[in-house]
């Protein structure tokens, strides 16, 4: 049963390994739970799932497959003899407690006994239900909550808590916002101290102070500053016009989180020239090699882009949708790749209709395959590749 649960939570995307699951046997093994599928459920989602991001993934999953499982405890009673459980319930008392049974009339007794109370709190709990109903039904007509406006109000039916989803928020497939982003983007930070001496050391200070007899001696020393240096190339219009509030957010991110950044703007595919201010496109445009030759190769390289064009785009010359391109995109992204150690593309769009677009796979190919989705984990995993 559990393998086919496994299977299930790998489909719906939790990374659960065999360990973790030969972790989940073993506490069933120990009976850490019994017959209960909600502490089944807090049982397994602690021994399957290790970070919190993958909670909402797993609830989904264990809805998916549990859906219509009310208790274990009729699953085990079609996998497992009465008399067996009988045999076992009866080792696991004591003398005294058998007498006591025998006493009450025997095991077949007290079943019976424990059936018909079980009847009996259904059937008034299904009276105390009727009941509400009433109540809620006459405050329909008297107002929502009855005279006066408060009422007994309705009791809120129960729910599995696995269909809560309270956790679908932490989810790292979810679209990003800015201060997502900002997160996500400080992966790539990475301080140094420079400039004038504006802050106090503090542990300079009590250390030079201890040296001088207890005498205050107050050390100074020099801001420390994101010294990151990104180079962002955008792609602008067309079927980006789907994705343009995601770039923004991404673009303001970028302006808050590193001092030395550099944006430009392209479309479809880099060429000859970019430009930085689309109401001057078509006058105010930058030569690529300037902006080869102007920033130096310790500058890491960001496109953002949707990839989704015609392959002649990519590999011809005259392939551009807008001018005469001397040369194919191909030939400038290579440049870009001999001189930039560290680059990567970004793609708003999802990440499993990529392999549709032959355009995409071939950005793919000319990035070495350093294409990430623009998602939370797409973001994180592009700023660990820009960092090694």
């Amino acid at each position: 049963m559990l393998i086919n649960f496994f299977l299930t939570l790998r489909k719906y995307k939790v990374p659960v390994t065999i360990r973790e699951l030969l972790d989940l046997l073993n506490g069933l093994k120990h009976q850490l739970v019994y017959a209960n599928v909600d502490d089944f459920y807090l049982l397994s989602r602690t021994a399957l799932v290790k970070d919190e991001k993958n909670y909402d993934k797993f609830d989904r999953a264990f809805s998916a497959y549990f859906k219509g499982l009310e208790d274990l405890h009729g699953l085990l009673e079609s996998l497992i003899p009465d008399e067996w459980l009988r045999r076992e319930f009866e080792q696991s008392l004591t003398k005294e407690e058998l007498e006591q049974i025998e006493g009450l009339g025997g095991l077949e007794k007290l079943i019976e006994a424990f059936k018909e109370a079980k009847e009996a709190a259904e059937k008034e709990a299904q009276q105390g239900k009727d009941g509400e109903e009433g109540e809620e039904g006459d405050a329909d007509k008297e107002g929502k909550n009855g005279p006066g406006g408060k009422g007994k109000g309705k009791k809120k039916k129960a729910k599995k808590v696995w269909d809560d989803r309270q956790y679908k928020n932490l989810d790292d497939s979810v679209e990003l916002g800015t201060r997502n982003i900002k997160m996500a983007l400080r992966r790539l930070r990475k301080f140094a101290r420079s400039g004038t001496e504006e802050e106090l050391d503090m542990s300079g200070t009590i250390k030079s102070t201890a040296h001088n007899g207890g005498m205050l001696d107050i050390k100074m020393q020099p801001l420390r500053k994101n010294t990151v240096k990104v180079l962002l190339f955008l792609d602008i219009g067309g079927s980006m016009d789907a994705h343009v509030k995601i770039c923004e957010e991404l673009f303001s991110a970028t302006r808050t989180e590193f001092k030395h950044l550099e944006s430009f703007y392209f479309h479809n595919f880099i060429y000859e020239s970019v430009w930085k201010d689309n109401r001057r496109r078509m006058s105010e445009r930058i030569p690529t090699w300037e902006v080869l030759n102007k920033y130096s190769h310790d500058y890491k390289v960001v496109f953002v882009g949707d990839a989704t064009m015609a392959p002649y785009e990519i590999t011809h010359a005259g392939g551009s949708v807008e001018h005469w391109n001397e040369e194919p995109g191909a030939a400038w992204m290579e440049r870009l790749g001999n001189i930039y150690d560290k680059l990567i593309w970004l793609n708003p769009t999802p990440q499993e209709t990529w392999e549709y677009s032959s355009s995409v796979t071939m950005t793919q190919n000319l990035v070495d395959g350093k294409m990430f989705p623009l998602t939370v984990r797409g973001l994180e995993e592009g700023m660990s590749e820009l960092s090694k």
